[in-house]
């Protein structure tokens, strides 16, 4: 199962780093969407794919999963909406005043 998804997490990989190199912003954003996808499924792999109840409802140790790596998945995804979110309104400001996403022309007019 680990093997199925380090070759999910590296078409993810694959896909965002395609997106952030293209000319359009909104591709862009799509990318760091994928990328921060692809970091949250990559912490929960190399921890290890384990089988095994809440450690509320068991006193035995080897029984339940590690919430650590839950706690640090959540709060990644908090983190990436809420960046995510941020570079999809600077976007749709960009487009507002220059009328064009894409970047080279965003970078030809900034030496205007």
């Amino acid at each position: 199962m680990e093997i199925l998804i380090s070759v999910m997490i590296g078409v993810l990989f694959t896909v965002s780093t395609y997106l952030l190199l293209s000319r359009s912003l909104l591709r862009v954003v799509f990318g760091t969407l994928l990328l921060s996808h692809g970091a949250h499924l990559l912490i929960i792999t190399m921890a290890g794919l384990q089988r095994g109840v809440s450690p509320l409802l068991s006193l035995d140790a080897d029984a339940y999963t590690d919430p650590l790596v839950q706690a640090m998945v959540l709060t990644a995804i908090v983190i990436a909406f809420g960046v995510t979110s941020f570079i999809l309104v600077l976007s749709y400001r960009i487009y507002k005043v220059h009328q064009t996403d894409d970047l080279e022309e965003l970078r030809g007019s900034a030496d205007e």
